[in-house]
């Protein structure tokens, strides 16, 4: 019964369906008759359709002979069909997004379709390097799972952390807007921070224009996507005041999202990841509050993602608080079940090697069949990887997880201008080694080429990166 009554839903009056039905109903019929005719014609058995053929033939005064009769109506038929097919098709597109094009429509379903039998695809990490690499691969597969750290303690995400008692969630942020299936939107709106007064305007251009803004404050980034320490101007606290500013939109959505499922961290970011029709999941590494807690080359401690970013001096271990905590019950899953599984590019000691920390992970990435690899960042980043050359990246990875956790490293020979080299020496910050013969010695396989995508900054090109990494499943 409840079939029946959801069938006759689509004859509701104003759903302009059911002129185009009725049409496509009479087109088969008459599809039906000529196919009769010519089965008459040619001897065939004697069925319903032919009986009907039958009765038409003798009834009607055409003048034409069975057999073109049956071809006439049959061509008939099926042209009413098509038609009908095209104007059901348009009238529901117009209904569902009126600016697509009803051909769009084959071509949003052909693609969902391809994308949800794409490989099964794990990416670990945090910050923009890791949004960067989903930017590239969502495109290939729609089973992405993103596993994100959850120790960023600055910014927005630090301030509500410690307001609201959540855990930060900047870095899943970046990787929900980057598997957006309208990226450049979300991008805009999600990333928007209230910051400076703003005169009456649309919420998108107000976006576009902070996006601007933080462009020419920000002197360059890194490959990871960490601003390269240098003063910005200070924020005016008029317009917002000391409640939103600094605060990204996107998080105060994922805060919000939080407290209306009663503090489920993980729940919330599956209903933000529907509200943004994202494509894959994105999964916090653990949801206990961690910090990260930094041992530095004079033997002493330092607690704090930015705390320990920000010292002057190198580190030497990072550990974390607690000690390996539970991973989210999905995560060893996901990792278990995937076909390739990518670490990085981001920063090595506080995005990629807290994953590591987490109980079990290390040990499952090590048993995986999955092809693993390890994306190396093209730039050092200040504080943490000072003349870092790509082999001493993947060693201290090697040695935070306690064994080897990935096959493959994919490394940037490419270089940039002189002129933005320059650029970033000022800020502390060089061009990685790609020293490729010891890392090969080390018994890791090197996947070596032009990776960057050179513009006023230098980083990872998503496509390219994409492909490099989709080839080895090929």
């Amino acid at each position: 019964m409840n079939l029946w009554r959801n069938s006759l839903k689509w004859l509701y009056p104003g759903l302009r369906l059911k002129r185009w039905i009725a049409v496509g109903f009479c087109g088969l019929c008459l599809f039906l008759v000529g196919q009769g005719i010519i089965a008459d014609a040619h001897g065939d058995t004697d069925t319903l359709a032919v009986r009907v053929a039958k009765w038409v033939v003798h009834h009607s005064h055409l003048g034409l002979r069975p057999g073109v009769m049956g071809i006439v109506l049959t061509c008939m038929g099926g042209f009413l069909c098509l038609f009908a097919l095209g104007k059901l098709i348009a009238s529901l597109t117009s209904a569902l997004d009126p600016d697509m094009r009803p051909g769009g429509l084959v071509d949003v379903i052909y693609s969902q379709r391809k994308l949800a039998q794409g490989r099964r695809i794990v990416v670990i990490g945090g910050g923009t390097g890791l949004s960067t690499m989903l930017r590239g691969l969502k495109k290939y597969s729609a089973n992405i799972t993103a596993i994100v750290t959850v120790a960023d303690d600055g910014g927005s995400s630090g301030k509500l952390q410690k307001q609201l008692n959540i855990l930060p969630p900047g870095d899943i942020r970046n990787c929900l807007v980057a598997l957006a299936d309208d990226e450049t939107q979300m991008t805009e709106l999600f990333q928007y921070r209230f910051r400076n007064s703003v005169q009456p305007e649309s919420a998108i251009g107000a976006a576009r224009h902070t996006l601007h803004a933080s462009a020419v404050e920000s002197i360059h980034a890194n490959s990871d996507g960490t601003e390269s320490a240098a003063p910005k101007p200070r924020p005016n606290t008029e317009g917002y005041g000391e409640g939103l500013r600094d605060h990204a939109f996107g998080n105060l959505l994922i805060a919000a999202m939080t407290a209306i499922n009663n503090g489920d961290f993980e729940r919330a970011i599956r209903e933000t990841s529907r509200v943004l029709n994202v494509r894959g999941r994105v999964l916090p590494s653990t949801v206990e509050h961690v910090k990260l807690r930094g041992e530095m080359e004079d033997g002493s401690f330092l607690e704090g993602e930015t705390t320990i970013a920000n010292s002057p001096l190198r580190i030497r271990r990072i550990y974390m608080v607690p000690e390996h905590p539970c991973p989210v019950e999905e995560v060893p899953e996901a990792i278990r079940s995937a076909d390739v599984i990518v670490l990085g590019p981001g920063s090595v000691f506080t995005s990629i090697i807290p994953n590591l920390l987490v109980q079990d992970v290390s040990e499952v990435l090590q048993k995986s069949r999955a092809k693993r690899v390890y994306v190396c960042n093209v730039m050092t980043q200040p504080g943490e990887t000072d003349n870092f050359s790509a082999y001493d990246h993947v060693k201290t990875l090697e040695n935070h997880a306690g064994r080897r956790v990935f096959d493959y490293v994919l490394v940037n020979t490419g270089r940039p201008s002189q002129d933005l080299l320059e650029k970033y020496r000022k800020t502390g910050s060089v061009l990685v080694e790609p020293d490729l013969d010891r890392i090969r010695a080390a018994g890791y396989r090197a996947i070596a080429g032009n990776f960057i995508d050179q513009t006023d900054v230098v980083r990872h090109d998503a496509k390219l990166l994409a492909e490099a990494i989709m080839d080895l499943l090929k």
